[in-house]
This record gives structure tokens, sequence and C-alpha cells, in this order.
């Protein structure tokens, strides 16, 4: 699993490059994730404009990852493919999370 993770004024952007967030590296995702994000600022960015398939172990792990940074932290969501993007919006998860249709978009509402 490849995450890659920067600051960017005062968020953090953690940014997926494989093209599956699945049942094979769920875990691997989700401990990925909690190393790329312990310590980071208040709100993260996570960019999935490189993932094209999602499923429901994937939409547990991000769903995981946010609930161990905590309550006092903010985990949203950028760059969804459109079948990505239909995954959250057909479980609701949409509305657990800020969803941004750009990575450009988020850091610039985020940030604001």
């Amino acid at each position: 699993m490849d995450l890659r993770s920067r600051s960017e004024n005062n968020l953090q952007v953690v940014s997926v490059h494989d093209p599956r967030i699945d049942a094979a590296v769920a875990i691997e995702f989700k401990d990925a994730m909690r190393a790329s994000t312990d310590g980071g600022g208040d709100t993260v960015v996570l960019d999935l404009s490189e993932v094209q398939f999602i499923d429901s172990s994937g939409l547990g792990a991000i769903v995981a990852a946010m609930k161990h940074m905590g309550q006092s932290r903010t985990l949203a969501l950028a760059g969804l493919t459109p079948t990505v993007d239909k995954v959250f919006r057909l479980t609701r998860m949409d509305s657990v999370f800020s969803v941004f249709p750009t990575l450009d978009g988020a850091l610039e509402e985020l940030n604001s």
C-alpha cells in the first residue's frame, strides 16, 4: 500500500497511490494510515483520486482510520472517482465524512 503524506498550510494530506482499497490490502491500509496520521495536524485530507475501486473492507479501513484519529481531529476525503463516490453515497458514508470533488477544492475550503 503506497501512501504518501505531506503538510500543506495547516493540513495534512495523505495520498493513496494504489488503484484499490479492498479486503486484500485493508489491514495494510489501516496500519499505513495510522503511521501517517499519528501526531499529525487536526485535519487530515485523504486524497483518493487514484483509487478506482473500494469494497466494504476498504470502507471499513477508512472508518477505522478516522476513529483512530479521535474525535478532536477530522478526516476529510477528496478526489473520489465515480465508482468510489458511488460506494460512499450508497452506504451513506458521504454523510459521515466531508467529501470534496478535488484535492485543490478541499485544501481551499478547509484553509479558509
